[in-house]
């Protein structure tokens, strides 16, 4: 039956027409006849109608309703037949009927003959609000749905439709046949249909036909509406009845996810391909075609129409998330286009340099870009995430800028030729302080404000208290380091030596202690309360799942971009750092740089004494009881150990060529440790506990700022599982390349790549951390593992091990002092001395080269005999090797 299908009751009035319309007349009536009677001959009275209720049957032995009646002063007669009341039609008296059973005979006899009939549960409504017994032209049994109008939609059978709207009469409520913006609440039976959409796009709550039934059954509840949303609730319909759903392009996980909550709301799912499907939801990002040709009825639309469609709990329209077919995307160029191919090794040596050069593109760039597009306002993306800096004609094809809440950037200026160390460390601070100001103006533009919008699609998704113990004073972080950016910008521009950095940090520190605080000190809650929220509310899990898939949030989750601020002061202080070692001892910001890394470090104590957490102090003593010579500085109460991986080292930058090298990932930097040639005893501490020996030693502690580029190393024959890092050290003016071959199957490489990528896009404050992985041919940057695990590569490793030894043993360059004293207490024990006295004569004459000249004879006749024994050493190991 369609919409606009008018029914007709026993009485001949149509029921899908407008009861308000009849409503209004007699409104409109009973004005002209008030106009009418001001303006009659005032002699001329008006004969007064009586008004009187008439109990029939069962209603007259309830004995609420004749105290009810008495209540309102309105007299009463008891009948059990129509036919007892013999003037029922006098015009003297307006009549009213209460009956109980709107299902009895006498009911229908009463309808038939045009009487107003109301039931028990309206005389009681009136009573308790004290208000007059109500007009009404058609029966009234209570007052469920007073003041509701409705109307339906997707209704087939003519007499389902029929009763259900007698039934809204019977409990007040206004059918309207046509939808408009009067109507509160529409009964639908189907999700297609021009109503749906229009009740969608309004947010008109969308309910089933069970929910009037169940509304009459609570007929005699005086104080039950049929509006509360808890009722509601009960019976909305779900965004997917009536829907099939398949899914292509996700992952197993993902896909068993989509699943479940296609059945929590409403829906059902059907392998790909099945014609049953209405609906084939694509994941964009990863299925460029369809394996099929879809039928005209199947809907192919983005994972968004998902999401969106249970953020809204309605059914979303198609039209806005249809998939469409694009074309390939151009790939980056792989780096094996750089391929060296050439013999000659000076001419390898400069393609390498030339590749390396390549990765990076580290020239110098403006602070400052060009402006974005208007299209591009809220997007987070400043050139390459991998691009520390970017050549300004680069930044300018590319159209994109830094945003700034408060105003946006000035025009950049002329740079000097020559830029200084501090001026570089300057710009990286700036670059990431823009950086972390965009971030925090997403997590407040995209996720923030959304959710405390007013008038939401579908009721609000969080209550306000969750809302606020999520975000806690993150507006109040924003406000204060976009000042902090500004004051950076302005110094950037007008920069000279002179300029004084730690000022900005000063005059900031009071507001940095009064705003993190409070969200550090509860961003454990927080992180609890999205989980919880997630998993309890299925529009709080649609709602992150459409706007974390958002370029602006690098596909990270709401709780990775809430670990910002906790992670943001410690990193501005190792700037600052930076920038003190390259200050000179005369510029005034010297000093004040000191009071400014103070002023952080005071502020992160004070927000990090009661969040140590045991088990991270526990990872950093073992790592540091591991390494030999690992830096104090590791230690710190912001930074936690993420990942250990066992390598082998492939180049000689490092360490020898197939030694054994530990890298440890923390959230902010990298220790790299290479495996002990010889383990000291263990360790005992004063009380008696023994700890294993050092079996690393402490190679390099890198910041991962110092990570430009990752190298996934591609797989052939020749070189299994490489990878490789383009550095570049504050003090190098050229870039490095470190590779390394992992030795263990867990985690993956890829797993591995990416992790190491998301702490480097961390610690420099951006948010995609994807296009820091480049894929490498081995012989583009010289890379190769077939000869790691070869005896005579093994043999090859330990002969230098040893030739290094015993160099180091006998040079007077680098230990003089411990290679001569081993060979004078060796001597003086053949020869019955006191080491005692020897050690104290080489003690004090020893100091330096020169003092050779004043070492005894005997002592030094026993050089020879030592370099002879360690050459046939060298040469017995070396024969057995091979």
């Amino acid at each position: 039956m369609a919409d606009s299908s008018t029914l007709v009751s026993e009485t001949g009035r149509s029921l899908l027409a407008d009861s308000s319309v009849l409503d209004s007349k007699i409104i409109e009536t009973s004005k002209e006849n008030v106009f009418r009677a001001a303006v009659l001959d005032v002699e001329e009275e008006m004969p007064q109608i009586e008004t009187r209720v008439v109990l029939v049957q069962e209603a007259g032995k309830r004995e609420e309703l004749l105290k009810a009646l008495e209540e309102i002063k309105m007299p009463y007669i008891k009948t059990d037949t129509i036919e007892e009341l013999g003037d029922s039609d006098c015009p003297e008296f307006e009549t009213i009927f209460v009956v109980s059973d709107f299902q009895a005979p006498i009911f229908s006899n009463l309808c038939k003959a045009d009487c107003r009939v109301i039931g028990p549960p309206v005389v009681l409504h009136c009573a308790q609000k004290g208000e007059p017994l109500p007009f009404s032209c058609r029966p009234l049994y209570c007052a469920n749905m007073l003041n509701l109008v409705l109307c339906f939609t997707g209704f087939r059978k003519k007499d389902e439709l029929v009763k259900l709207v007698t039934l809204v009469h019977h409990m007040g409520g206004i059918i309207r046949r046509d939808f408009s913006s009067k109507v509160t609440h529409l009964v639908a039976n189907s999700t297609h249909g021009d109503k749906f959409r229009i009740a969608v796009s309004l947010g008109i709550p969308i309910v089933k036909a069970e929910w009037i039934y169940k509304a009459w059954e609570k007929r005699n509840e005086i104080d039950f509406s049929a509006a509360d949303d808890d009722f509601r609730n009960q019976f909305k319909v779900p965004p997917f009845q009536d829907c099939m759903l398949s899914f292509l392009g996700f992952s197993d996980d993902e896909k068993a996810n989509m699943e479940e909550m296609t059945e929590m709301q409403g829906g059902h799912y059907l392998p790909v391909g099945d014609e049953r499907c209405t609906h084939l939801v694509v994941e964009e990002s990863t299925v460029k075609d369809l394996p099929f040709e879809p039928l005209k009825k199947l809907y192919v639309v983005k994972q968004e129409w998902f999401w969106g469609s249970i953020q809204m709990d309605a059914r979303a329209g198609e039209s806005m998330y249809l998939f469409e077919k694009s074309e390939s995307p151009d790939f980056k160029k792989s780096v094996s286009l750089l391929s060296l191919s050439t013999p000659n090794s000076n001419r390898k040596r400069r393609r390498l340099k030339e590749t390396l050069a390549q990765l990076t593109r580290e020239t110098d760039m403006s602070p400052f870009p060009p402006r974005k597009r208007p299209s591009a306002e809220h997007s987070l993306s400043i050139g390459s995430l991998l691009d520390i800096s970017n050549t300004p004609e680069s930044s300018t094809a590319n159209g994109e800028t830094p945003k700034s809440c408060a105003r946006p950037s000035k025009n950049s200026t002329p740079l000097p030729l020559k830029q200084s160390a501090r001026w570089q460390v300057a710009k990286e601070l700036y670059q990431t302080e823009s950086n972390y100001v965009d971030i925090l103006t997403t997590i407040i533009q995209l996720f923030q404000v959304p959710l405390e919008k007013e008038g939401q699609l579908g009721g609000p998704i969080l209550a306000q208290e969750e809302i606020k113990t999520i975000f806690g004073s993150i507006p109040d972080i924003l406000d204060v380091h976009t000042k902090i950016k500004e004051d950076l910008e302005d110094l950037m521009i007008n920069w000279t030596e002179s300029k004084s950095i730690g000022d900005i940090i000063l005059k900031y520190s009071k507001d940095l202690l009064k705003t993190y605080p409070p969200f550090v000190n509860f961003f454990e809650m927080s992180k609890e309360t999205i989980t919880r929220c997630e998993k309890q509310k299925p529009r709080f899990h649609a709602f992150l799942k459409i706007n974390q898939a958002k370029p602006e949030c690098g596909r990270q989750s709401l709780a990775e971009l809430l670990i910002r601020p906790v992670q943001r002061l410690p990193s501005v202080a190792l700037l600052l750092n930076d920038i003190k070692k390259h200050t000179a001892e005369e510029n005034p910001d010297k000093i004040t740089l000191e009071r400014a890394i103070e002023s952080l470090k005071e502020v992160m104590t004070h927000i990090n004494e009661d969040k140590r957490k045991t088990e991270a102090q526990r990872q950093f003593f073992d790592v540091v009881y591991e390494v030999d010579g690992c830096p104090a500085n590791l230690l710190s109460s912001h930074r936690s150990l993420v990942q250990r991986l066992e390598t082998v080292a492939l180049g000689d930058d490092l360490c020898d060529r197939g030694e054994q090298v530990t890298l440890f990932l923390f959230n902010d930097c990298l220790e790299i440790a290479r495996k002990r040639h010889k383990v000291i005893g263990a360790f005992k501490s004063p009380h008696g506990h023994t700890r294993p020996p050092a079996s690393l030693k402490h190679v390099v502690l890198m910041p991962l700022s110092q990570i430009k580029k990752v190298l996934d190393i591609r797989e052939t024959e020749d070189c299994q599982k490489a990878f490789a890092l383009v550095v570049r050290p504050p003090t190098e003016l050229n870039n490095k390349l470190l590779s390394f071959q992992m030795t263990t199957e867990d985690p993956c490489k890829e797993d591995w790549l990416k992790m190491l990528c998301r702490q480097v896009a961390n610690t420099i404050c951006k948010a995609d951390a994807e296009n820091l992985i480049y894929v490498a041919d081995p012989d583009s940057v010289e890379v190769n593992t077939k000869d790691m695990d070869s005896t005579l590569s093994r043999a090859s490793r330990a002969i230098k091990k040893t030739s290094k030894k015993v160099t180091r043993a006998f040079s007077f360059s680098k230990t003089p002092k411990r290679a001569l004293r081993r060979a004078l207490m060796s001597h003086s024990a053949t020869e019955g001395r006191s080491p005692s006295s020897t050690e104290s004569y080489i003690g004090s004459r020893l100091t330096s080269t020169s003092s050779l000249a004043g070492v005894p004879s005997p002592s030094l006749v026993s050089l020879p005999s030592i370099f002879e024994k360690r050459s046939h050493t060298l040469s017995r190991s070396t024969t057995h090797l091979v």
